[in-house]
Parts: structure tokens; sequence; C-alpha cells
């Protein structure tokens, strides 16, 4: 069925090429396809989160985003030429992450290195290609799709539709989007302007009474990306760009523009689909959420969504986990959607707000509350958390059980430095691990080895105290780096129990 069945991926955005390199990882058969004729052409997302960055350290390639990228180092609060306030960002996750900062990157760019990454790997997308329709057959998907005019029928194993906030997948599961979309009109402009005096990596803001404008320089000194709302007297009408509104703009951030090479207007929604999953037809990234863009997280989250998808349905194809495994994507990722959208809904609306609180935060809190709080360790640590996504945990999903010392199943891997490197190393194998910190006994060895469980065995030490790992306790790993079981004693039954409750094995053994 792996071979005859691949499962058939719909999008090749973001979402969909973490999908496509996860299951070329774990060594499943798919095709990907994708309407456009190639990779998008224009910056939009322009963050990688740290947990995301985690993940693509597990697939190999972390470095080569980071070398593309930049690490955002500070954000400024700005009126004119004047600035305001400024808070730091640099290294704000030291001692939480391999990956201590928010890196500034243009989805083109992000998007061109997946694709060159599948490409490596003997991987072609298949460019010029739609989705016209498909059946759920109950063991198989039947689909028909369609390039250059000419239709081909296919059977795949599972569908994933990775195609976007107008996704025809989910229309065709005939599942509801509900949400709704904020009153404002919004614009992006990627221009040509007098930069010079803005740092590579810094993130310049300006707000008072009425709103807000973001920039920042982006590719190189001299390009600039401008964000913000579009002034009240143009927002009905038909045809506005960026030489319309950019009176407003240079009156309030002194920038001087010479040329724009892309400029868009786009209403902001909030919306979660009511299912990620209807039989064997998936939906991930914002073809089940959209949000505000507050905070950059919405191509992360449909990465992320796209990872935890990847290893369960590689561990089903491959005989390698119960079916039931796959109902876990649903309830893990719609939790965090539906948190996400209504955190980062109240946060933006409060931002935007033409009321009396949208007024003061944008002109006490963020110019003085903000940069104040971000004045202490605790404070930077919990917003880099937040931002960061390392904060995501499953402690509800049917596969998580146990807790040792303040680590809980559920939640992500605490990160700790060694002498000898990290003990996220190990989880680059993508595979099922049980990891130690202490002493492990003869029959917890002998037990894993004989179910092909890699075990990680580290020296206690106080960081590991420090990090809320419990000396001699056992951490069974998901491949996605979460810990699926805790358990302070080292009791071989009761992991026993475990693995065969969700007929778990090594997905590689």
């Amino acid at each position: 069925m792996e071979k005859d069945n691949p499962i058939l991926i719909v999008g090749a955005g973001p979402t969909g090429l973490a999908m496509a390199l996860t299951l070329w990882k774990t060594g499943v058969s798919f095709r990907i396809i994708e309407k456009r004729s190639g990779p998008g052409e224009a910056s939009r997302a322009l963050v990688v989160q740290a947990r995301i960055l985690e993940h693509y350290q597990q697939l190999g390639f972390a470095d080569k985003l980071v070398e593309a990228g930049i690490p955002l180092t500070s954000v400024h609060l700005r009126e004119g030429n004047e600035e305001k306030a400024a808070f730091k960002l640099s290294n704000m996750g030291k001692s939480l992450s391999p990956f201590p900062y928010v890196l500034s990157l243009p989805q083109d760019v992000h998007e061109q290195l997946l694709v060159k990454e599948l490409e490596k790997s003997g991987v072609q997308i298949e460019w010029n290609t739609e989705l016209v329709s498909f059946t759920d057959e109950g063991n198989e998907v039947h689909a028909i799709l369609e390039q250059n005019g000419e239709e081909e029928h296919i059977k795949a194993a599972y569908l994933c539709g990775c195609d976007g906030a107008h996704s025809t997948v989910r229309h065709r599961m005939k599942v509801e989007f509900p949400g709704g979309t904020y009153d404002q009109l919004f614009f992006v402009a990627d221009v040509e302007a007098n930069s010079e005096e803005l740092i590579m990596g810094d993130f310049y803001m300006y707000m008072d009474g009425e709103g807000f404008l973001i920039f920042m320089p982006v590719r190189r000194k001299g390009i600039m990306r401008i964000i913000g709302i579009v002034p009240e007297q143009f927002s009905q009408q038909e045809e506005v760009g960026f030489w319309d509104i950019y009176p407003s703009v240079k009156e309030k951030i002194h920038v001087d523009v010479t040329n724009v090479n892309w400029f868009s207007k786009y209403r902001v929604h909030h919306r979660v689909s009511e299912h990620f999953k209807k039989g064997r037809v998936f939906i991930a990234g914002d073809a089940g959420h959209i949000h505000s863009p507050a905070g950059g997280q919405g191509m992360n989250t449909g990465i992320g969504d796209a990872i935890n998808l990847a290893w369960k349905l590689a561990s089903v194809v491959k005989g390698k986990a119960a079916v039931t495994l796959l109902d876990t994507y649903e309830t893990e990722r719609i939790g965090f959607a539906k948190t996400l959208v209504s955190t980062t809904d109240k946060a933006f609306t409060n931002i935007i707000g033409n009321h009396l609180r949208g007024r003061l935060i944008r002109t006490i809190v963020f110019p003085y509350v903000i940069p104040f709080l971000l004045g202490f360790s605790f404070a930077q640590k919990g917003a880099f958390k937040t931002l960061s996504q390392t904060r995501i945990h499953y402690q509800d999903s049917d596969i998580s059980e146990g807790e040792a010392g303040n680590v809980k199943a559920g939640e992500r891997l605490p990160w700790v430095e060694l002498d000898s490197g990290d003990n996220f190393k190990p989880l680059q194998s993508f595979d099922w691990q049980v990891h130690v910190y202490g002493v492990v006994e003869k029959r917890m060895r002998d037990f894993l080895q004989s179910k092909h469980i890699d075990l990680h065995v580290f020296p206690w030490s106080k960081e590991m105290e420090k990090a809320g790992f419990k000396e001699h306790a056992v951490y069974l790993l998901r491949p996605d780096g979460y810990v699926a079981f805790a358990a302070e004693e080292q009791d071989v039954h009761k992991l026993d129990e475990y693995f065969t409750r969700f007929t778990i094995r090594s997905l590689f053994s």
C-alpha cells in the first residue's frame, strides 16, 4: 500500500513542503502537487520561530535557514526620526533553546530553501497541478488531478490539504470554517527606500492614537517592509495603491520611498475549521486556521501542524502504530489553533482598536510598560516561550502519560546544553527514544534493546535539575521531540503497557 498508494500532499507552501520533508525523512512514499508554477516570489511571512528551527534541526537543515536569515535583535518604537523606546530581542531564549532568538527570513527565501532540500533528496514537486476532486473510499482516497488540461485519476493512502485559506480540500470535506473578519483594511509593501539608518535585524514600529505602522529592512539595506492600516479615506476605494497612502506613511515615519517592489491589501480573518480530519483526509496550516499576524505565528503554526501529522501518518502507513494514533493529530493541533486564534484576536483587537483601551496600549503600554517589563529575565523568558512556540504542549492528548520532576508528558523536551553538545542531538534520528538523566538500570536497558528503542543516558548535572528533570527518571520521546511518557521510577512494566496500548514500534526497526 505504501508504494502503490502514496500519501498525497496538496499545496507546496511552507506547510506542504515541511510535511513532504518529514515524510521523506521517515522513508514514506508521497506525492506533492501545487497549482502554482513555482515557489512564491513575495516575502510575505517574515519570521521563523525557534520551535520550527528545532524541528528543522531534526530534519538536518536548520543551519541553512539560519545562514540565510537574520536573528532579530531589537524592537524600536519611533515617531518620525525620534526613538521613543526600545527593547532587546536577541538571546531572549538563552538556556531555553539552541535557537534563542526570532529569525527574520522572507517567506520566498524560506520556500526556496525547502524546495532545494526536497530536490536534493530526489523529490520533484508537481507544479501546475491542481486537485479537481476526491472521494474517501474508506480504505483509500480516489483523487482526480489536472495538469495542463489533462486529468489523472490516482489512489492515495491519505490526502493532506496544505492548500491555504481557500482550501479546496477543506471545502470538499464539507466542514465549517467559523470565525470573523476585522473591519480594518491592511496593507503590506516591500519598497526601496532611504533606510540606511535602520539596522538589519531590528524591527521598528510607529504607534499613535489612530493606529500603527511596522517597518524593517529586509534582504539588504535599502529594501524595507512596511505594514499598516490603510487610511480610512481609502479603505472603501476599489483601486488604491501604495502611492495613494504614501503621504500618510511618510508623515509618520519620515521615509523616502523611490520604488515599490510589491504591494498588497488584505483583510485579516480569524477562523478555525471545525475539524482537521475526516476519515483519510486531513487539513493543515491556513487550510485549518487563519488569524491575525500578531506575534508572527501563522506560518510557524502551519509547519508545526505538518510535522505533527507527518510522523503519525508515517507510523501508521509503516505499520509502526495503531491507526487510532491519527486521531491525536486533530485533538492536539485544533486545541492549540483555537487557543492561538483567541489570544491573537484579543491582542490584535486591543492593538488596532479605535477605542480608549487601544489608544492607551499604543501610546502607554508599548512605549513604556513593555520595555520596562522586558528588562527582567523572567519576563523575557516568558515572552520567548510564547513567541517561539516552545510552550506548546499536548498534556491532554491520549498519547501523553505521566510526569517526572517538573516535566509532564505532552510537553516539549526541555533543552539542556552539555559539554559535548546538547540533549537535542539524538532527536535527529526522528524516532522514538528514551532519555535517562542519571543512571539506567540493566533491566530497562535490556527491555529497550528488545523493543529496538534507542536509549540515551546523560550524566546528571545541576543544569538538568534547573530544566525540570528528575534524576534517574525515564522520559520516552516521540519522533517530534515531545515527551510521550514520563515516570520517576524505571518501571519496565508500565512502559511496556504504554507501547502495547498504541502498538508503538520504532519507525526504522
